[in-house]
């Protein structure tokens, strides 16, 4: 909780912070309402997973230039200007008239989130080193924090009725907050390193963290895009829960994220990552049972399993030497988002073509594949 505090108590910490909880408020509500885009624009789950699918396409646009624009901006002014645009372009995909234009619009919106996602995890890894304090794993915990707003958010759904109205009001709330706080940041500029060649010595660890970042953030992408989905037509569970799992799933996810400095401090990175393969593993099994109350138990679990790992890749892709650390946090960001947004996709596909509860076993086997990927970064000493 050191991190926590650290955060609550300066401007400096609790800036950045913000912008790790607003970018999952913006993405949150957009996921929340997809089983109203996909029944508005009456597309079945294969084109909804396509279409999200143009989310990852953005990303995969934006992330090789990403390094550039932080470089040339400074990373501070990249993050606000990530601020800036992922706010904007949140709204168009509840706004899309048609199945062509709501693909345009996850495009430019995941273009926007991929921007913001390499140049806010780069601006904490700067600040950590600058002022030697360990806080990454608390600003994750804002970036589900965020998730948790959105899901209480959720409820006032029957109340709003209007899936662009609430995005609209939640783009000026969050958006204003931002500006004021961001004189903390702005002129941050990441200190410069000397860069060595290319070589598989430098590439083996960022892959080995890469690819466990892929699989961690595609599992929460599928939780962010699918829990609903699961909990309607599986479950079976009334409406004012089906945002339950979401709501769940982030509530674990951000107490993980809290305690996490701590705990990693005391039993290693490599132990704590396999520990939270093993609590997602039981959640999945939890909610493959299918019962609204177990399936809700479950999700919590993956949120508390999946807690600890991603913030411990971007902080060690940040500090590889000889490696910009915007450079070092595109790969591990680059894999793990890729992850995040590809695996709803395949998943979909899999929904579609058998059923949602197989996309569920994908999962579950997906936890167990990363339970042997930390056997492997241990045997190399990480």
């Amino acid at each position: 909780m050191k991190s926590l505090r650290l955060i609550l108590s300066s401007p400096r910490y609790f800036a950045p912070a913000l912008v790790f909880a607003s970018l999952n408020i913006w993405f949150g509500t957009w996921a929340v309402y997809i089983p109203s885009v996909k029944e508005k624009l009456a597309i079945d789950k294969a084109d909804l997973g396509i279409a999200i699918f143009f989310l990852s396409l953005g990303v995969f646009t934006i992330f090789p230039l990403a390094s550039t624009i932080i470089n040339k901006l400074g990373v501070g002014k990249a993050t606000w200007l990530g601020v800036v645009l992922s706010s904007v372009f949140a709204i168009f995909p509840l706004l899309a008239p048609n199945y062509y234009i709501l693909c345009l619009a996850l495009f430019l919106f995941g273009t926007t989130n991929g921007l913001l996602d390499i140049a806010m995890n780069t601006l904490v890894t700067e600040i950590e080193k600058e002022d030697q304090q360990n806080f990454m794993s608390a600003t994750h915990g804002f970036f589900s924090l965020g998730g948790i707003l959105v899901g209480l958010g959720s409820f006032l759904i029957p109340f709003i009725g209007n899936p662009a109205l609430h995005m609209a009001i939640t783009i000026v709330l969050v958006l204003a907050i931002n500006w004021f706080y961001k004189k903390e940041y702005l002129y941050i500029k990441a200190a410069p390193v000397v860069k060595e060649p290319f070589s598989l010595k430098l590439f083996k660890p960022l892959f080995l963290l890469g690819a466990i970042g892929f699989i961690a953030m595609g599992s929460e992408g599928a939780v962010v895009d699918w829990s609903a989905l699961y909990l309607k037509e599986v479950a079976l569970s009334p409406e004012v829960l089906i945002g339950g799992g979401f709501l769940a799933f982030s509530v674990t996810m951000t107490l993980g994220r809290f305690l996490a400095d701590g705990v990693s401090q005391r039993i290693g990175p490599v132990r704590i990552v396999a520990l939270g393969a093993l609590i997602a593993i039981l959640g999945y099994g939890l909610v493959l049972v299918a019962n609204t109350f177990l399936a809700l138990i479950g999700f919590g679990l993956v949120g508390l399993g999946f807690s600890v790992m991603v913030p411990e890749l971007f902080r060690i892709g940040g500090t590889v030497k000889g490696v910009d650390s915007s450079q070092g946090v595109a790969f591990i960001a680059g894999m793990g988002y890729t992850g995040f947004l590809s695996g709803p996709v395949i998943l979909g596909l899999l929904a579609e073509k058998y059923e949602l509860t197989t996309s569920f076993w994908t999962l579950l086997g997906c936890a167990f594949v990363i339970l042997m990927l930390t056997a492997i970064l241990k045997g190399r000493g990480r």
